[in-house]
């Protein structure tokens, strides 16, 4: 692998010029497929495997045509002072509302509250639901312009008036602010770890190069393969973070071999080499996670995982090929100013400078071997403490309910409540099949009775029939709001009481709907939550296991992960569940965490956690084939590779923590707990447990049985291939690139 590589980095650096044209080639053709490709159409969300899904899709099958596919507006009015909305003049103002609200141009139809009943019990409140010809996506900013004023001047009649739904919703995916916050703190950071403006900079084009290819090359595919624009942000926020961390390893390698007196173009060759395998095996790892969300069966986290991992793969290839190509056209202004300076005194006939054997690194990794149980206990008991909260996780689908209170749709959500009832926000939606029964309509009627005996149920709906009579749909309005753990049970309880149901009706039935839907999700993502751990680490290790050729060290690793993520959903939890610190982060509403969470974090958090395993790691393993006692090849480990982690892990929570601003409730709890887990990952289980415990075990970190090793395929990643007598610096035909 190490030499393969190492000859891709020289060809790369002698043939620059086509290098650099050719990505320039692809970023323009793929932008421009990007840019003409035809605007995606917005699918519906699906589960498959669930009831819930499955009673939506026979719904869809008995009722063609009657679930609207239109975007919609839930508008509500609440009078003023204790007075109702049935007095004449509050009347009168709700029914000119409906009427302005009804004149917009891609508006389908509204609803009277008056006549189909709308209007809460105590006359303070009613609500009209306005529907839309197109969905959410294909409103025009005139509708959206129309609605907004429809609202604003149903308010100057004096009702207190609020709109949810997803006619409300923003549209047009990420705003690039959190991109931008990362970007600008990935700059500052590695301005300060290399000292140089050229050196800070080149991670950063290359990871842009690389996120506009991914990006543009998943809006050609939108169209096709249905992907939203959620796709985009999370290969967006991976492929920024991998890209300039991948670029990170090559660039800092480069420099040290130029600073043990190599020539350009071999010291890129070696870069790519050695620093150059580590990365492959990282972007391996991190593909592996990603493309693994795949088999937990929900399409979204497919589409999400393949996605970030298509962006993933780029980045490594650009790492490997445009990176050595650019140090070629720079090659020394990539170096610090007083390893230039160095460089122009050597060449004036003056003694060089004497290199620092001893920084940051290297005393740390001292600290720690003197004291690695010490270090690994309260590492180890910080991190559990951490991860306690996680016991009492929740999961669920936060709705407008955990949206701030300056937002309307939260205001309407919590009006409704006020006025109908917790449960009015989330209704079961209850599906019949009386297709055998020998009397529909009275089977659909001692479903609906049986159900609306159950205690926790405020009302059921009259039956609805479609037009074969065989299929019978209605509503279960619960006491309690749609993520109380009291909804959970009642759901759980007519399911369970299913059988008897059946039995006297004589007919099946599900149960659907939002609420019974996102109840559905959170239990299928929490059964599949082991077999996807198992399938990923069981891969990684095995990949671990090829790359260090050692049993311990992979199986360290996969424990150091699951502390990390273990403690970063515990943190979760604290703030976004328990409420604990939720004001620093602008969350005005705890609650359930949401379902996908968990999975999407473990997924994401493995492969970048495993990025600074191969790094690190990989420099240590790289000194102990040279020859290094293993306490002096964790200490040459850190000499040279802490320094870089830490400028990696810091880039990576600048990036996440951008989102961590975001309004969306969901969008800023990811942006916190990937943060959070790159942070407790990175400075917790890499630079303090992984030291400690290679101290603790000595040789024994390195021990491979030799029948394991002789059928284990060799990769080489450490460079033994590459040792070689160092280089003089500049050769006669490289006079020309010694330039700044």
């Amino acid at each position: 692998m190490a030499a393969f590589l190492y000859r891709i980095g020289r060809l790369a650096f002698r043939r620059r010029w086509t290098v650099a044209l050719v990505w320039a080639a692809v970023l323009a053709a793929v932008g421009l497929a990007g840019m003409t490709a035809p605007e995606a159409e917005e699918e519906p969300f699906s589960m498959p495997g669930i009831e819930s899904q499955e009673a939506f899709d026979l719904m869809e099958e008995r009722f063609p045509g009657a679930a609207a596919d239109g975007a919609t507006a839930r508008v509500v009015f609440v009078s003023p002072n204790g007075e109702k909305v049935t007095a004449t003049e509050n009347k009168k103002a709700v029914e000119a509302a409906i009427a302005e609200l009804g004149d917009g141009t891609q508006v389908a139809s509204t609803v009277d509250p008056y006549k189909s009943g709308a209007v809460s019990e105590d006359g303070s409140t009613a609500y009209t639901t306005v529907t839309y010809k197109v969905d959410a996506s294909g409103l025009t900013d005139a509708s959206r312009s129309h609605l907004d004023e429809s609202l604003e001047h149903a308010r100057d009649s004096g009702l207190t008036v609020e709109a949810g739904g997803d006619a409300m919703e923003e549209m047009g995916g990420p705003s690039g602010t959190a991109e931008a916050i990362g970007m600008s703190v990935a700059a500052v950071v590695l301005l300060i770890t290399f000292g140089s403006l050229a050196a800070a900079g080149l991670p950063l084009l290359t990871a842009l190069i690389g996120v506009g290819i991914s990006l543009f090359a998943i809006t050609a595919l939108a169209g096709p393969l249905g992907l939203t624009d959620t796709t985009s942000t999370v290969a967006i926020m991976l492929g920024l973070a991998v890209g300039i961390d991948y670029a990170l390893f090559i660039v800092s390698r480069y420099r040290e071999e130029r600073a043990k007196g190599r020539a350009p173009q071999e010291a890129v060759a070696l870069a790519t080499g050695t620093a150059g395998s580590a990365v492959v095996f990282a972007g391996l790892t991190v593909v592996i996670a990603l493309a693994g969300l795949s088999v937990v069966g929900i399409p979204m986290l497919t589409e999400m995982g393949l996605g970030a991992a298509g962006a993933v793969v780029v980045s490594v290839f650009i790492a490997l090929t445009l990176v050595p190509a650019l140090l070629g056209f720079w090659p020394n202004a990539i170096l610090p100013r007083k390893d230039r300076k160095d460089r122009k005194d050597r060449r004036a006939g003056g003694a060089p400078r004497e290199t620092r054997k001893v920084n940051g690194g290297t005393r740390w990794a001292s600290f720690v071997l003197r004291r690695p149980l010490p270090v690994l206990l309260a590492a180890v008991a910080g991190l559990g403490a951490l991860a306690l909260p996680m016991t009492d996780l929740q999961l669920g689908m936060p709705g407008d309910e955990a949206k701030s209170t300056q937002t309307t749709q939260r205001r309407a959500y919590d009006a409704l409540a006020e006025g109908f009832g917790p449960g009015f926000n989330g209704p079961l939606t209850v599906v019949v099949d009386a297709k055998d029964a020998d009397d529909p309509k009275a089977a659909a009627e001692t479903v609906s009775g049986r159900i609306g005996g159950t205690e926790g149920v405020v009302s059921v709906s009259p039956a609805q029939f479609n037009e074969s009579g065989d299929t019978a749909v209605f509503s279960v309005v619960p006491t309690t709001a749609p993520t109380g753990q009291e909804t959970k049970d009642l759901v759980n309880t007519i399911r369970g009481d299913r059988p008897g149901i059946e039995s006297e009706a004589g007919a099946t039935f599900e149960v659907t709907g939002t609420t019974a839907m996102n109840i559905d999700i959170s239990e299928k993502v929490q059964s599949a939550l082991v077999p996807y751990l198992l399938v990923v680490v069981g891969l990684a290790v095995i990949l671990l296991l090829v790359v260090f050729r050692s049993i311990l060290i992979p199986l360290k690793a996969a424990a150091g992960f699951l502390l990390s993520v273990l403690a970063s959903l515990g943190a979760v939890v604290v703030v976004f569940q328990q409420g604990h610190g939720a004001d620093l982060l602008g969350v005005e509403t705890t609650g359930p965490i949401m379902s996908l969470m968990p999975i999407f974090l473990v997924g994401i958090v493995f492969g970048l956690a495993m990025d600074y395993e191969v790094f690190l790691v990989s420099r240590m393993r790289e000194a102990y084939v040279h020859g290094q006692r293993p306490a002096e090849a964790v200490t040459s480990g850190f000499q040279h590779g802490a320094r870089v982690v830490v400028a990696a892990a810091l880039i990576m929570i600048a990036v996440f923590s951008g989102f961590i601003g975001d309004s969306d409730a969901m969008i800023k709890m990811i942006g916190f707990g990937l943060a959070s887990a790159v942070l407790l990952d990175a400075f917790v289980v890499r630079m303090a447990i992984v030291p400690a415990v290679l101290a603790l075990l000595g040789e024994r970190a390195w021990w491979l049985p030799k029948w394991l090793d002789r059928i284990l395929p060799r990769v080489d990643v450490e460079g033994e291939a590459l040792t070689r007598p160092t280089v003089p610096e500049a050769e006669p035909a490289e006079k020309d690139l010694a330039r700044a």
